[in-house]
C-alpha cells in the first residue's frame, strides 16, 4: 500500500513528535516543521526512517504566509499524496492576568495559533481538495480545554486562540465536506510535556494534576493516539467535531 505524507507543524518535540512518530509506523510519510531546534528535529526525523517511512523536516514560522506556501510548494513527488495535515504548531506566553497583557504579545500568540493554522489549512486543502484534482484527506487542529475553561489568571490569550481554532474547525470542515476533506480538533487537557517548564512553570503538572477527575496528566503518546485515529480511514465519518482528550477535566 502506497504511504501517505502528512504536514506535522511542531514536530520537533512534545506532542508533535510522538505524532509524527506514531504516522511513521502506520503507513504514513511525514514532513514535519519546526521553529528553531533543528537537532531535535532531526532526531525525530531519524526516527521515523527507522519505521521504514520516507520523512524530512523544514524550518518554518507558520505565521509567514510566503514561507508556508514555499513549504508546501516544495513538497515533493516521491512523499506520496498529501493526505493529512496536524495543525500542531503553537506558543503560549508566561502566565499573567489580562490586565498585563501587552499587544504585542497578544497578537503574536494569535499570529502563531490562529493565522499560522489558517495558512496551513488553506495550503492543504488547495493539494487534498477532490474539486482541484486531490485525494482527499482530513486535517486535525490541536486545540485545548483553555478553550472551555478560559485560563483565568494564566493564559486567557492562550485559551482565545484556541477556541477560534475551534471554530476555525468547525467551518472549514463544513466548507470542505463535499471535497474529501475532513477537519477535527482534539482539545488536549493537561499533558505531560517540556512546555510547562519551558514557560517558567516547572511544577504547573503537579500543582493542577488533583483538579483533573483522571487524577493525573495525560501523555504525549495519549495525544498522539488521538490525532492519529483523526487522520485514519477509522474516523471517515467524522468532521466537524471536537475531541476532548483531558482525563475529565
Amino acid at each position: 500500500m502506497q504511504r501517505r505524507l502528512a504536514v506535522v507543524t511542531g514536530g520537533s518535540r512534545g506532542i508533535g513528535a510522538a505524532t509524527a512518530r506514531m504516522l511513521a509506523g502506520s503507513a504514513w510519510n511525514v514532513l514535519l516543521t519546526y521553529h528553531s531546534d533543528d537537532a531535535a528535529a532531526r532526531v525525530v526525523v531519524g526516527d521515523c526512517r527507522a519505521s521504514g517511512a520516507w520523512a524530512d523536516a523544514i524550518a518554518l514560522d507558520v505565521s509567514d504566509e510566503s514561507a508556508v506556501e514555499s513549504a508546501f510548494a516544495a513538497l515533493p513527488d516521491d512523499a506520496g499524496p498529501l493526505r493529512g495535515l496536524v495543525n500542531n504548531a503553537g506558543i503560549v506566553a508566561p502566565t499573567a492576568t489580562v490586565a498585563e497583557l501587552r499587544a504585542d504579545r497578544i497578537r503574536r500568540v494569535l499570529e502563531v495559533n490562529v493565522l499560522g493554522s489558517l495558512l496551513c489549512s488553506r495550503e492543504a486543502v488547495l493539494r487534498m481538495s477532490t474539486d482541484r484534482g486531490g485525494a482527499g484527506g482530513a486535517v486535525v487542529n490541536v486545540s485545548s480545554r483553555a478553550a472551555v475553561l478560559g485560563a483565568p489568571g494564566e493564559y486567557v490569550d492562550y485559551a482565545a486562540s484556541k477556541a477560534a481554532l475551534d471554530a476555525v474547525t468547525r467551518g472549514l470542515a463544513v466548507e470542505t465536506a463535499e471535497q474529501g476533506i475532513r477537519v477535527n480538533s482534539v482539545r488536549l487537557g493537561l499533558i505531560d510535556t517540556e512546555i510547562h517548564a519551558r514557560n517558567g512553570e516547572p511544577t504547573r503538572l503537579a500543582r493542577l494534576a488533583p483538579a483533573v477527575p483522571m487524577g493525573r496528566p495525560g501523555t504525549t503518546a495519549e495525544a498522539a493516539a488521538a490525532i492519529c485515529w483523526l487522520l485514519d480511514d477509522a474516523s471517515s465519518y467524522t468532521t466537524g467535531a471536537v475531541l476532548d482528550v483531558a482525563g475529565g477535566r
